[in-house]
């Protein structure tokens, strides 16, 4: 029954981008060739608008493959008209899709903070560029120890990206583990949290540095899947998941973060690292409490 249930799924998901795809990509087109800013900012806006409606029905897919029971707190601080910073445990392809079901109805549309690189993915690239995934470029501490020169080089172009954000509510995702979690990989990792990766803690400080005087709050959101073994994208298309527990937790940004340089305020890095480390503490022991439910 699964095996029939995932093949409709994917079918349905097929039909759903071939919708899609032609009024999306004319949009697309259109906010290059037209010029003037009104004009990008109405296709801007019907290229957001298509990607929601593309959202609601990828939801609605794996709503009809199963009868999943939503558990979910937190919701109320939120609202479509704030800007946030999203941060989450990530456990699978399927966390994507699972959070833009449950937190679009109640804030900006999603945008994920990409690698620079992944602009040339075909298709993809245009996509994300269309709808203005801000596109991240930053050096390690090896690189710059090489080529000074570069030094805020990143967090300029960042910030550069982040600017037009400043006329609309925005929510910028961002997996803190950096991958998807596996026993192996935290095997790996030597990891001190029970069910989580280590976050990578300047990450989350280039975007609140990029975008303190837009975001000042943070949602924190806890995922647990009640389902048989490891999760993935399948087992929520194929109705395999019994229930899915979400937690958001909201919190105030320190405006000392918005101006702190992360590589050279040795004070100011290890104060956040410890203030993710809480909110991981907190997520790790709650996690805990719902597999040992």
């Amino acid at each position: 029954m699964h095996y029939i249930k995932g093949g409709l799924a994917a079918i349905l998901a097929v039909c759903n981008v071939l919708i899609l795809a032609i009024p999306f990509f004319s949009a697309v087109l259109l906010k290059i060739t037209i010029p003037g800013s009104e004009a990008k900012s109405i296709f801007t806006t019907l290229v957001t608008n298509i990607a929601r409606q593309y959202n609601r029905h990828n939801a609605l897919i794996f709503l009809l493959m199963g009868r999943i029971k939503w558990n979910i707190c937190g919701l109320e601080s939120l609202s479509k008209t704030g800007s946030y910073l999203v941060i989450s445990n990530h456990q699978s392809w399927a966390d994507i899709p699972v959070l833009q079901q449950s937190l679009e109805p109640h804030i900006p549309l999603l945008k994920f903070f990409l690698k620079k690189e992944l602009l040339w993915v075909p298709v993809l690239g245009a996509a994300w560029w269309a709808l203005d995934f801000p596109f991240m470029k930053r050096y390690s501490r090896e690189f710059l120890e090489k080529h000074p020169e570069k030094r805020g080089e990143d967090f300029a172009e960042t910030k550069r990206m982040c600017d037009r954000f400043k006329n609309s509510p925005v929510s910028v995702m961002n997996f803190l583990e950096g991958t998807r979690y596996t026993r192996d990989k935290h095997q790996r990792q030597s990891s001190n949290y029970l069910h989580l990766l280590k976050p990578k803690a300047g990450g989350a400080a280039l975007v609140i540095n990029s975008m303190g005087d837009i975001i000042s709050t943070l949602l924190d959101v806890s995922i647990h899947y009640e389902v048989e073994g490891d999760m993935t994208l399948w087992k929520l298309y194929s109705g395999q998941v019994k229930q899915i527990n979400l937690r958001i937790k909201t919190y105030e940004i320190p405006p000392s973060y918005t101006i702190s340089s992360y590589e050279d305020d040795t004070a100011f890095r290890t104060d956040f690292k410890q203030w993710i480390h809480g909110i991981w503490e907190d997520k790790d022991a709650w996690l805990n409490s719902q597999i040992n439910t």
